[in-house]
């Protein structure tokens, strides 16, 4: 077995019984049948590899066309050889990693790249063209730096991280290892800091502070992080950040957080481990927020919340409270014409006396 080396590799193969070794899956069925590719359950062909997430999804495995299958390891199935697995969508990855690999450019420094003398180049890192690296700048090795990215001066990042196109990491900031940083991200501009003078028009606060990224932090399209005002904007290790999202300075995101896409977090509030922020939170600035926290989309958080609180609406709620008052809300006009009735009634009684 030899893993492609392309993005998809169509002449790569591997037998069943192969890949269950592969993924530390039981399996059953002919071990010799090859798996040469993997698709949906609604899309998949003749050699290919599904998996079964939930048993009330039998009727299309029926259907398929697979060849092999990966599925609960307590569910039996004998029309073609499956792979038993405590976490079928987790081995299901697993297998597309094997069969897919990211592209990455050829290593080297492209002619057109502008790479000042002073910066330090890592072994195996690919520096593509038309790519903007500043003074005393480190990247590590097998760092993939992809075209029209602009790295300013005193930049530093770790090795096998992915800078895609269109990037912009200012000055100063520190990137750790196998991070992937999407296209048209934005590290380092400056915080939102101005105060007002006697005449009313605003005076900049200098935002003379960094960002530190950890190791395998992803940042998502378009995303901005912003540098503190003074000391650092942190992305702890393993942290998630999808599309549109706005960190503003001085904020701490903790270790495997998640924000989902258009979350805006204002300044120097904290994030714990663990916290899941659905699309469109927005959080106030100085806010607390603690580990093992989720706050469902359009959140809108305003003071600190408590460790493994689940939280909805603006201004937030406990989600059992949020629950209870968006039952109620189809109910209000027909409440509220009940209450003018009540009220009419009350005054006709007072008039009788």
């Amino acid at each position: 077995m030899k893993r492609p080396n392309k993005n998809l590799s169509p002449s790569f193969a591997i037998t069943v019984g192969e890949l269950a070794r592969h993924l530390d899956c039981a399996f059953e069925g002919n071990g010799q049948i090859e798996i040469r590719g993997v698709s949906s359950l609604e899309r998949a062909k003749e050699g290919d590899l599904v998996f079964l997430a939930h048993p009330k999804y039998q009727s299309l495995l029926e259907k398929s066309k697979a060849s092999a299958a990966i599925i609960p390891s307590e569910e039996r199935y004998e029309r073609i050889p499956v792979l038993k697995s405590e976490n079928p969508h987790l081995s299901f990855i697993k297998a597309v990693d094997l069969f897919y690999k990211p592209y990455h450019p050829q290593s080297g420094i492209h002619p057109t790249a502008l790479v000042s003398p002073s910066a330090k180049i890592g072994k195996d890192a690919a520096i593509s063209a038309f790519v903007y690296i500043g003074d005393d700048v480190e990247i590590g090795e097998k760092t993939a730096i992809f075209p029209f990215t602009a790295i300013y001066p005193r930049v530093k990042i770790g090795k096998e991280t992915m800078i895609h196109s269109h990037v912009s990491i200012r000055e100063g900031i520190q990137i750790g290892n196998r991070a992937i940083i999407h296209n048209g991200v934005v590290i380092g501009s400056d915080g939102f800091g101005f105060i007002q003078g006697k005449d009313r028009s605003y005076i900049k606060i200098p935002q003379v502070g960094t960002v530190i990224i950890e190791d395998e932090v992803e940042v998502g399209a378009n995303t901005t992080i912003d540098r503190a005002t003074l000391g650092e904007t942190i992305i702890r290790k393993g942290a998630k950040i999808d599309n549109l999202v706005q960190v503003a300075h001085n904020v701490e995101i903790g270790p495997n957080s998640i924000l989902a896409a258009q979350v805006g977090i204002a300044g120097s509030s904290k994030i714990g481990k663990n916290v899941i922020l659905g699309g469109q939170v927005g959080v106030s600035d100085h806010v607390r927020i603690e580990d093992n926290v989720i706050a469902a989309a359009q959140s809108g958080v305003t003071k600190d919340i408590p460790a493994d609180s689940m939280v909805a609406g603006s201004p937030h709620l406990d989600i059992r409270i949020w629950r209870k008052s968006r039952a109620l809300l189809p109910q209000l006009y027909d409440l509220v014409k009940d209450i003018k009735k009540l009220k009419k009634r009350v005054e006709d009684l007072e008039k009788k006396k």
